[in-house]
């Protein structure tokens, strides 16, 4: 979630260590990450952060190790909670808990948090929830709601940063189909073969396929053979909803981010391929063609 504007971040490694204890701050806004594995919470459970009322994050491998499961939480304080968690649950190998500075958050907003997040990642479908329950949103004041509203931007403008994307729906890019444009836009490509054709672009997150675009119902036996990661995925865009049956074809209900054109290139086509040859634009230019001339300028 983004408006555009610059920011900075003021990253402290607490303990020397850039894989261990991180404290990270947004220059002008109260909201406050501390990052950190999980093994090192035995140390810093103390910590003055984990004594206030918070929330937080766990993320960590799926069982069947393809991608991320991802926990959201509060607490009030967070340091019982992720005591809890350190001793019942086993996926998670780190943690990002937010406070704010000075202590200003109550459980209300913290639950409100929760369900924010909770709400966004279920939309965005791109991690798993390892959360067995999906709390409402409690009754907050006008002016609660609109803090917590800001408190929540601020979260999600420094969570990219730290390597999470599970809450970012498909941004909205300018697309053109070729016909050059005052403002820099994406050129609008297309994918197709098997009866089928999809089309998105590049962003900043990733490739965005768009909504209604159409993917092969069946794969080659090599992609389950050679790439049974990618038959995962695919199972999870259907399990989530984020791919339907529509004929003798699937049809994407939303628009969605891949890590990368060929990601999402060998999952509409369901077979392995470049996607960098195979996205084209509406005059046949590959993706490939468009960014050499683009980088040549």
């Amino acid at each position: 979630m983004s408006n555009g504007l610059p920011f900075s971040l003021r990253i402290f490694v607490a303990d020397g260590d850039p894989d261990g204890l991180r404290i990270v701050e947004r220059f002008n806004a109260s909201a406050r990450a501390v990052v950190f594995p999980r093994a090192l919470l035995p140390q810093v459970k103390a910590r003055p952060e984990l004594q206030q009322t918070g929330v937080y994050l766990l993320l960590g491998p799926r069982p069947d190790g393809e991608g991320d499961l991802l926990y959201v939480g509060e607490g009030d304080p967070i340091r019982p909670r992720l005591e809890s968690h350190y001793a019942q649950k086993d996926f998670w190998t780190r943690a990002i808990g937010f406070v704010a500075a000075g202590g200003l958050l109550n459980k209300a907003h913290v639950q409100f948090l929760e369900a924010r997040l909770i709400a966004l990642a279920r939309a965005a479908k791109r991690v798993p929830l390892d959360n067995g329950n999906f709390p409402g949103e409690p009754t907050l004041s006008e002016a609660d709601r609109a803090d917590m509203e800001v408190f929540l931007s601020h979260m999600l403008g420094m969570l990219p940063v730290l390597g999470v994307h599970a809450f970012e729906s498909a941004p909205q890019v300018p697309v053109t189909t070729g016909i050059e444009a005052a403002a820099p836009v994406a050129p609008l490509l297309y994918c197709s073969g098997k009866g089928v054709e999809a089309s998105g672009y590049e962003a900043t997150q990733g490739f965005v396929v768009k909504a209604g675009s159409r993917a092969v119902v069946d794969v080659v036996p090599s992609l389950q053979q050679n790439w049974p990661a990618r038959i995962t995925q695919r199972q999870d865009l259907l399990n989530s909803g984020v791919l339907v049956a529509d004929g003798e074809a699937l049809r994407f209900t939303q628009d969605y981010v891949f890590t990368s054109p060929s990601l999402a290139a060998v999952l509409i086509l369901g077979r392995h391929t470049n996607g960098r040859t195979k996205w084209r634009d509406a005059q046949g230019r590959t993706l490939r063609d468009l960014q050499e001339a683009e980088a040549g300028k």
